[in-house]
C-alpha cells in the first residue's frame, strides 16, 4: 500500500469517526529517549465475539508501521513461532516476558493491541461497521510504557429499507470489517499529536 493510500484511509477514518473529542498532543517523552528502531506486534487480545477479529486487524497493522519508518516483524512468523511453541491464544502470547521476547526476536519494543468491538450491526433502514480497538507500546529493555493509543471508527451506511437489505447480503461475501480494520489502524498509528512518531527509517525522522 503506498502512503497515497494510507493518507486516505487516514481521511476516511477521521470522516467515520464521527465527532471526536479533542485530545491534548501525547508526551513522548519516553518514545524519544527509548528510540525504538524495531516493533514487535503480537497477535490483538479479541473482546469480541467475532473470531476473526484478531487476524484482521493484525494483517493491517504493518503497513502504517512500516511507512512511519519502523521495522516491523512479519506477523505471519511472529504467529507461527509462537503457535509451534505451543501458544496459540493471543491471551498466551501477551504473557512472554519482555526480556523473553527480546531475546528470541531481538526486537526493541512490543505493542500490545486489544480489540474492543468490531463487525457490523444492522438496523432497519441503516446498518454500522464498527472497529474499536487500544494499545501500548513497551521497551523491551526496561519494560516502561513508550505509548499508548487508541481509535474507533464507525462506518454507517444509511438509506432506504432496500438498499439496507442488499447491503447485508454483499457483506455477506465482502468483509467490510477488514476494510475498516485498515483505517482503525491508520487512525491508531497516524492521528497527529495521537499517534507514533515517524521512526528511524523515516525521512522524516526527527523533525516531529
Amino acid at each position: 500500500m503506498k502512503p497515497i493510500h494510507l493518507l486516505f484511509l487516514g481521511l476516511l477514518a477521521l470522516v467515520f469517526s464521527g465527532c471526536a473529542t479533542t485530545l491534548p498532543p501525547k508526551d513522548y517523552t519516553e518514545l524519544r529517549r527509548s528510540n525504538p528502531h524495531s516493533i514487535l506486534v503480537l497477535p490483538p487480545l479479541n473482546e469480541t465475539t467475532d473470531v476473526g477479529a484478531t487476524y484482521s486487524l493484525l494483517t493491517t497493522t504493518t503497513q502504517p508501521l512500516a511507512e512511519l519508518g519502523y521495522y516491523v516483524f512479519p506477523v505471519a512468523m511472529v504467529d507461527r513461532y509462537f503457535k509451534e511453541n505451543g501458544l496459540n491464544l493471543s491471551g498466551e502470547m501477551h504473557q512472554v516476558p519482555l526480556d523473553k521476547l527480546r531475546e528470541v526476536f531481538g526486537a526493541d519494543a512490543v505493542l500490545y493491541i486489544t480489540i474492543q468491538e468490531f463487525g457490523s450491526k444492522y438496523q432497519v433502514l441503516a446498518s454500522n461497521t464498527i472497529v474499536r480497538a487500544k494499545a501500548h507500546l513497551a521497551d523491551c529493555r526496561t519494560g516502561v510504557t513508550l505509548w499508548e493509543g487508541s481509535a474507533q471508527v464507525v462506518y454507517s451506511g444509511q438509506s432506504g429499507l432496500l438498499e439496507a437489505v442488499v447491503t447485508q447480503i454483499m457483506n455477506k461475501f465482502i468483509d467490510q470489517s477488514h476494510g475498516v480494520a485498515a483505517m482503525a489502524s491508520v487512525q491508531l498509528f497516524l492521528s497527529p499529536g495521537q499517534g507514533l512518531l515517524k521512526g528511524p527509517r523515516h525521512p522524516e525522522y526527527g523533525k516531529n
